[in-house]
């Protein structure tokens, strides 16, 4: 069902000047980066240019299980990845990270993004005699960087080159026998941090929450177009594609980000407060108690309650247990999924004007079960408010919005939303006020979803396979 939104993948690496038991510390950040991923994992070690791997569907710890982790072995550096899909189909074969060999050596890729010319590549690669074993957009990322390797003196300047042929959003972590690199494309559609260990040892992660499980401090942002390497020699930067302002996706700060992450200086936990204030200045109502959805409507519905003050409380028990891997087998099973995934507390919302606050309403099908979930808990009305605007056009760039025909913003009015979903009033956050959540972050932001207006260009058509691209050229 789509009814929730998924970002594609979470990645992390590390450069350890000794060897080290670098799969732990990759085991430990991609635990804290669980949230951006939860179909497949994978890590690969590098111990002095030999590369062991394991990747398999699965939540980290049914993947990596001891057994796993002793074969892996110790290394001096490792990348690691988690992973939902939005190009590819779900299969072991596209778990990441992607591990080639070729006549310079092995080469591990982790990647967080969406390319736009994936299948223009492919096309170029097979004709020239290339056999993709996957169907996620990683590999042509791969070719790209494997063919100029062949051609050039470093697998940095390869890196380099490979730039100016991808397109879209990525934020690559890639290990070669003496190196590692990270990567972000020039929007920096996607987060990419860089921290130092207590042992020396360089990090970069999805987010700054996987440096904190690692007890890692945050040295800076990658930069949007810049190159990061890693060495014997130490760290050094190529900014050849460097320039243009950040486009960050907002939808970071609204629902993708842990709370306690911090991306581009602003922290995720505030921007959602700002998010829920804003809320209630724009969409003011009459009410006894303010509740969010867990996880990411909580923090707003924090922001709302203390804005209005309205009482904030405790609306839903969540289910731990239930992840996005629940069997729903048949229709019936689907509609009533919800129940078992929350719990509406019938002391906080039995006889109360509540208003509800999630971060975002893709089919309206969920948010229907939500309200309907309140109502059976005695609650006498529901007012929903939500901390981003309406989506209105797809994504392109990592967000498993592929089509408009999903989007009920798209069908139906805010007073028809409502009635739809069984709500007494729906409040959207405004485009405006969205972009200013994240205070004082040092990016701008893609709204893209929410506008159909995009930083990059976009595929003017995808087919279902989301490999038939007819690139159009930037709104702005």
């Amino acid at each position: 069902m789509f009814n929730q939104l998924h970002e594609e993948c979470g990645v992390f690496g590390i450069y350890e000047s000794r060897r080290e038991n670098v799969a732990l510390s990759a085991y430990y950040a991609l635990y804290a980066l669980q949230h951006r991923g939860q179909e497949s994992c994978g890590i690969a070690v590098n111990d002095d240019g030999v590369f062991t791997a394991h990747r398999d569907l699965g939540l980290v710890p049914e993947v990596f299980t001891p057994q796993v982790m002793e074969k892996l072995g110790q290394g001096n550096m490792a990348v690691g990845h988690v992973r939902y899909s939005t190009t590819g189909m779900k299969s072991r074969t596209n778990a990441q990270p992607l591990v080639v060999r070729h006549g310079k050596g092995p080469l591990a890729v982790a990647h967080n993004g969406n390319l736009t010319n994936a299948r223009e590549l492919r096309e170029k690669f097979e004709q020239n005699g290339g056999i993709f074993h996957t169907t996620n957009d990683t590999e042509a990322i791969a070719y790209a960087i494997t063919q100029k390797r062949l051609k050039t003196g470093s697998i940095e300047e390869a890196v380099e080159q490979a730039m100016d042929e991808i397109k879209g959003a990525y934020s690559l972590v890639i290990m070669s026998p003496t190196k590692l690199i990270a990567a972000r494309d020039p929007v920096g559609f996607r987060p990419l941090c860089m921290g130092k260990t207590p042992s020396g040892a360089v990090v970069f992660a999805s987010e700054t929450c996987a440096l904190d499980s690692l007890g890692a401090s945050f040295v800076r942002d990658v930069r949007p177009g810049e190159i990061v390497v890693v060495s014997d020699q130490g760290v050094r930067s190529i900014e050849t594609h460097c320039g243009a302002k950040g486009r960050l996706c907002v939808f970071e700060f609204v629902y993708f980000a842990r709370p306690d992450s911090v991306i581009e200086g602003a922290g995720v936990h505030r921007a959602r407060l700002r998010a829920g204030a804003y809320l209630a200045l724009e969409h003011p109502v009459q009410a006894d108690v303010v509740v969010g959805v867990p996880d990411s409507g909580l923090d707003a519905a924090l922001g709302f309650s203390r804005q209005s003050g309205i009482p904030y409380g405790v609306g839903f028990i969540k289910n731990r247990y239930v992840g996005r891997t629940f069997i729903q087998p048949t229709q019936g099973e689907r509609e009533n999924a919800v129940r078992i995934k929350l719990n509406a507390l019938k002391s906080t919302v039995a006889g109360k004007r509540v208003v509800l606050v999630d971060d975002s309403i893709v089919r309206g099908t969920t948010s229907a079960r939500i309200v309907s979930l309140l109502r059976e808990a005695g609650a006498t009305e529901v007012h929903l408010r939500i901390s981003s605007p309406p989506f209105i056009s797809p994504c392109y760039f990592g967000t498993d919005i592929d089509s408009k025909d999903n989007l009920i913003a798209c069908r139906l009015s805010v007073e028809e939303i409502a009635r739809e979903i069984g709500a007494d009033s729906l409040g959207y956050l405004s485009v405006e006020h969205v972009r200013q959540i994240a205070e004082n972050a040092g990016c701008g932001f893609c709204d893209g979803c929410f506008t159909g207006q995009y930083p990059a260009a976009t595929p003017k058509t995808v087919s279902k396979d989301k490999f038939e691209y007819k690139i159009s050229e930037p709104k702005h």
